[in-house]
């Protein structure tokens, strides 16, 4: 049996040149396009082993990532340093402005041509370092009186009362302005003009109240407090030393002698007695006294004109235009500037309440 197989053909000299030939073209060919790629040009969505093996992918993720970090941060740098020179300005205008009110203290500071009826205004408590002291009140009656423009003046009255002290001082101003400049003075009454108030109220030649004003209280008082009696009774024990037997007089945790009680009590008599003398001298014979009058009692201010307190009910208005025939109001009234309200608002007053409690000064009421 006779076994065949295929044996292929003996190649050619000629076909194999041309099959090197050929794989020599491939290698240069590719080699070619190898070498024609520019690096700087490589884009980075091709993918490519670098050294450690990771992808230039990742690279390219990772310098996006920082270069977006970098510019948020930019960013927030540039909204931080504008709200910061706006906030500059902020504060600078609030700054100009504060300055500008602390300035203005408020009233009339320039003369008015115009024939005016001058308003000065005494309201709340008449004590030192209250807006209706004697100080800030007079100032305010001295550029009323020295405008040649106003007409009159009127005393706008809204005071449970005060210092007694404060409120002569006041008493005594206005009859003198009053006599210098020969200018009528009307005084009138709110809610109430009681105590050291109406003790200012009557330097004026008129008083006009409302029938439901609160007017009268002409009296003295002087309060305080005891702590004997307690301190007694939690064994605590007051050691106070003087040189003098009256230095400690009036002392909330000593007891009250009878010869301090009565020396106080004189001295509070010999007030009230300047109190009613100043009373009587400014309403005269339109004073119809009664045994109550001068006892503190207060009235209305429809009694009050019954009584000859008071001349008759009215209100600014009505004496600006009936009673001084001048319409046009100006307002005299010393202000307190806005950095002063602050002060005290916000100013160390807290630790004088409980001193003060405690050493009260006599007010008229």
């Amino acid at each position: 049996m006779n076994s065949s197989s295929h044996t292929p053909p003996p190649e050619t000299p000629s076909t194999t040149q041309d099959t090197q030939s050929s794989q020599a073209q491939d290698v240069r060919a590719s080699s070619g396009a190898f070498e024609s790629v520019d690096p700087l040009q490589f884009s980075p969505t091709q993918e490519s082993v670098s050294p450690g093996g990771a992808s230039s992918k990742d690279s390219t993720w990772e310098r996006t990532t920082l270069e977006q970090l970098a510019y948020a941060s930019l960013e927030e740098q540039k909204k931080q340093r504008w709200w910061r020179n706006f906030f500059r300005f902020v504060w600078l205008g609030v700054a100009l402005v504060f300055i500008t009110l602390s300035v203005y203290k408020g009233g009339v500071s320039v003369s008015n041509s115009q024939p005016h009826t001058a308003v000065v205004g005494i309201k709340g408590e008449i004590a030192t370092d209250s807006e209706s002291s004697a100080d800030t009140v007079v100032s305010a009656l001295r550029d009323a009186f020295e405008d040649q423009s106003a007409v009159a003046v009127v005393l706008l009255i809204n005071s449970p009362g005060g210092s007694p002290v404060q409120a002569g001082m006041i008493n005594d101003e206005v009859r003198r302005l009053k006599e210098l400049h020969k200018k009528p003075v009307y005084a009138v009454v709110e809610e109430m003009s009681a105590s050291a108030a109406y003790y200012i109220a009557v330097s004026a030649d008129e008083i006009y109240v409302d029938k439901a004003s609160i007017v009268g209280s002409i009296g003295v008082l002087m309060d305080g407090f005891g702590f004997t009696g307690l301190m007694d009774k939690l064994g605590v024990e007051r050691r106070l030393l003087t040189a003098g037997e009256n230095k400690g007089f009036m002392d909330p945790f000593s007891a009250q002698s009878k010869s301090q009680k009565a020396y106080a009590l004189s001295m509070l008599e010999r007030i009230h007695q300047q109190f009613i003398k100043v009373v009587r001298e400014g309403r005269g014979e339109r004073l119809k006294e009664t045994p109550e009058m001068f006892s503190g009692l207060f009235w209305t201010g429809e009694e009050a004109v019954e009584m000859g307190l008071a001349d008759s009910l009215g209100n600014l208005d009505y004496v600006a235009r009936e009673v001084i025939k001048v319409e046009t109001i100006i307002d005299y009234t010393k202000k307190d500037s806005v950095a002063e309200r602050l002060a005290k608002r916000f100013g160390a007053a807290l630790g004088e309440g409980a001193f003060k409690s405690l050493s009260r000064p006599m007010v008229l009421r």
